[in-house]
């Protein structure tokens, strides 16, 4: 949205300055990224990123009510309710597509929204790297960071969040099997940034009235878990990790930075209590007596599944009166995604999430970052982008706001 910097960098681009980035990221990281790098960056102006502020923050304040959370209880499928504290979300990601007003300006539009960790630590490295690599594309005092934050002042945000007071050794970041997930390039540079180990949670024993986890040949104490594990993954591989997600851990005094149940009640389910110009209508499937009539501009998406996994475009009646569990599925208007980035084909649209953090001494959660998704498809995922150019993850540059 802002023409003069799109032609600048695209006049500037080489694919010598994209190879140089894509391996500096594989130098820091010690392998390759394991999804796909988008060419560019988007420049958003002032206005547009105010809008994609206001709409972040139209949307916490939906489920941040007290009738949310009491209905968000029920979110939690059966046996699947983690015990123990559950405190504050302290990581919240909203996803916006970017869409067109009418009188053309960017609208941001509700997608998804999750209460769980995003890419925070490699945010960190894609911006620095992407500087170095096209040096001079990002004006003077535009930053991906908000609410006055650096890189130097979001390390440190980061570090108040996932280590808090205690020893950074005895924080671990739980995931199954960290070093072959697609999001591996983030672990690594979290423990860069925070000094923290990745293990896998099947790593984690009891050991005297504590959980601990091996460095080597020594047995580690651990205080906090900054959870990365996924449900559906546990579920679909058939894992038993009872040992920590069916007991209170507080018990051994351990706290988890980000409760498990949070990835539920803060998620697809809160979509229909969302009401706002930046949130197209949503309904439970369950709660519908009769269909919109035009079916053919609705999304069906499954509550419990990930990365957009079961997604249906464009539902029919049948097909919606063939659910088993109609209660366990949403049923979500349609969004045009706004072609707006220009590049040296056909322009490319874009997703934005923005990125909270919620330190356990504030009120409130505080915006810190953003990361972008680009596209050329019906559709965000890598199955409807093959063998286009200036898509994948990226960056949102913009002047102060927020």
């Amino acid at each position: 949205m802002v023409p003069e910097l799109r032609r600048a960098y695209n006049a500037a681009f080489t694919e010598e300055k994209y190879r140089r980035l894509l391996a500096s990221l594989e130098r820091a990281a010690g392998f390759p990224v394991d999804f796909r790098i988008s060419e560019t960056p988007i420049f958003l102006d002032a206005a547009s990123a105010g809008r994609l502020v206001e709409a972040a923050a139209e949307v916490l304040a939906a489920v941040s009510t007290p009738a949310y959370l009491a209905a968000a209880e029920r979110a939690v499928p059966a046996g699947l309710s983690v015990p123990g504290p559950l405190g504050q979300p302290l990581f919240i990601q909203i996803d916006f597509a970017l869409t067109r007003d009418e009188g053309g300006g960017l609208l941001p539009q509700l997608i998804e929204l999750q209460g769980f960790p995003s890419l925070y630590g490699f945010q960190w490295l894609l911006d620095r790297e992407a500087r170095r690599a096209f040096p001079g594309a990002v004006p003077e005092g535009w930053a991906t960071y908000f609410g006055g934050l650096d890189a130097a002042g979001y390390v440190e945000r980061l570090r108040e969040v996932i280590v808090g007071p205690e020893d950074p050794e005895t924080v671990v970041l739980l995931e199954i099997d960290p070093d072959r997930q697609k999001t591996r390039i983030d672990f690594t540079m979290t423990g860069h940034l925070l000094g923290i180990a990745a293990v896998d949670p099947r790593e984690v024993r009891e050991q005297g009235g504590r959980l601990v986890y091996k460095k080597g040949d020594i047995e580690i104490p651990i205080r906090r878990l900054y959870n990365r594990v996924i449900f559906d993954e546990v579920a679909r591989r058939g894992l038993d990790l009872d040992h920590l997600f069916r007991r209170d851990l507080a018990e051994l005094g351990v706290a988890w930075i980000g409760h498990p149940n949070w990835f539920f009640r803060i998620s697809k389910y809160s979509l229909p209590f969302v009401e706002s110009r930046y949130a197209p209508k949503a309904y439970f499937v369950s709660d519908l007596a009769t269909y919109p009539a035009d079916l053919d501009r609705y999304v069906l998406k499954p509550l419990y599944s990930f990365a957009g996994l079961g997604v249906e475009l464009a539902p029919t009646p049948e097909r919606l009166r063939s659910l088993a569990h109609p209660e366990q599925f949403i049923l979500q208007r349609m969004v045009d995604y706004a072609p707006f980035v220009e590049t040296p084909d056909v322009p490319a649209k874009a997703e934005v999430r923005m990125m909270f953090l919620w330190d356990e001494r504030s009120e409130r959660p505080a915006l810190v970052n953003s990361l972008v998704r680009m596209s050329k498809g019906s559709m965000m995922g890598v199955d409807f982008n093959k063998d286009k150019t200036w898509i994948g993850a990226s960056l949102a540059y913009h002047p102060p706001v927020g």
